[in-house]
């Protein structure tokens, strides 16, 4: 064929003049790119964003990605969304399923995480103003940890700190010095 040329530029095995590259050297990619209403056969030694690569006894090519799909590792496998959907073991979607909640940061749905505590401490001593003699009513507190902060659905952690009245059977105070 006259326009098809051996001395090619940029990866081409074969080209034309106005179609640019035809086939590819090995390993590379072949991918018609855009350019006004032309489209121009290009060499890549991956696939651009928007499409995934195949290969091929005779020639290896990158096809499109799903609309939906930023990035694929094939056609009905996706690795990240376009903007305002959410990604979910490879598809897109624009909600995520029941029982999961949608990741604004990540662009993923993740599971729930509700908030979880270790068990209360034990009581603290009664006490008041700070003292443990000295009066009759007072107050003992005990206290949790939390051990998993929830995820935005999930169950908001309980209280904390608990106290109650306690009575004691009055104690003078030791004078300071003695």
């Amino acid at each position: 064929h006259p326009n098809v040329s051996q001395g090619c530029q940029g990866g081409c095995a074969t080209c034309s003049d106005y179609n640019g590259c035809l086939s590819c050297k090995p390993r590379l990619f072949f991918v018609l790119e855009r350019i006004g209403m032309k489209q121009i056969g290009v060499c890549l030694s991956s696939c651009p964003s928007g499409y995934y690569g195949t290969r091929y006894p005779d020639i290896n090519k990158c096809a499109k990605c799903k609309a939906d799909c930023d990035t694929c590792f094939t056609r009905n496998f996706c690795t990240k969304c376009k903007s305002g959907f959410y990604l979910y073991s490879g598809k897109c979607l624009e909600k995520c399923p029941d029982g999961l909640e949608a990741n604004n940061h990540t662009m993923e749905c993740t599971s729930i995480v509700h908030c979880e505590t270790s068990e209360w401490s034990p009581w603290s001593p009664c006490m008041k103003k700070g003292k443990t003699c000295g009066f009759k009513r007072g107050n003992e507190v005990r206290v949790r940890e939390i051990i998993q902060h929830p995820s935005a659905r999930g169950n908001p952690c309980p209280a904390t700190t608990e106290s109650r009245k306690c009575i004691v059977q009055r104690k003078r105070c030791q004078k300071e010095g003695k």
